[in-house]
């Protein structure tokens, strides 16, 4: 099965979800062109507090697609865009990735893994009982959480729906992907 990119979305302002569009421009150590959390520096509000000045590791967030099925048979509906993320993949195992994972992304933008999105209460906001399927503790998985994961920019250009997504593992020893 190929790994596609299944929906694009952003936001210009800081809230909780992101609303889908035709294409996004990704830029090179900045992020989504146009995104709330474009930024060379932290752009995540509660982060940014505590240090403005730290290097910002989550210019783009990714959730696989095939979360959202898995939740619909818990009885929550969830749209790509809706958790916050700007790209919503198909086909790939994005929680199984090490750190370092590089996702080409259509014709030109290249990404690299660098952790698991930390989930918040605002998922449980958004739909009461979300986020109890989202985590899944430190000491049942490697994999403490499912709220997709955070990469930064290191090639930019457009990528849309519908985009192949060509991963590239880092060499072993692979060093697993945690909480930012």
């Amino acid at each position: 099965m190929h790994s596609t990119i299944a929906a694009v979305c952003l936001s210009p302002e800081h809230g909780f979800g992101k609303q889908p569009q035709t294409s996004i421009r990704l830029l090179a150590g900045l992020g989504v062109e146009g995104d709330a959390h474009c930024g060379t520096t932290v752009q995540h509000l509660y982060l940014k507090r505590k240090n403005p000045h730290a290097p910002n590791r989550m210019q783009v967030h990714l959730i696989q697609q095939e979360l959202f099925a898995e939740l619909y048979a818990l009885g929550h509906t969830v749209k790509p865009g809706e958790l916050g993320e700007n790209i919503t993949t198909c086909g790939i195992d994005l929680l199984a990735l090490p750190v370092g994972t590089r996702l080409h992304l259509g014709a030109e933008a290249v990404i690299e893994l660098t952790g698991l999105r930390t989930p918040c209460k605002q998922i449980d906001g958004f739909q009461p009982g979300l986020m109890k399927p989202l985590i899944l503790g430190k000491k049942t998985s490697k994999r403490p959480a499912r709220a997709g994961v955070m990469s930064v920019v290191l090639s930019g250009g457009e990528v849309k729906a519908g985009d192949t997504i060509r991963v590239v593992t880092p060499p072993e020893p692979w060093q697993a992907l945690r909480l930012l």
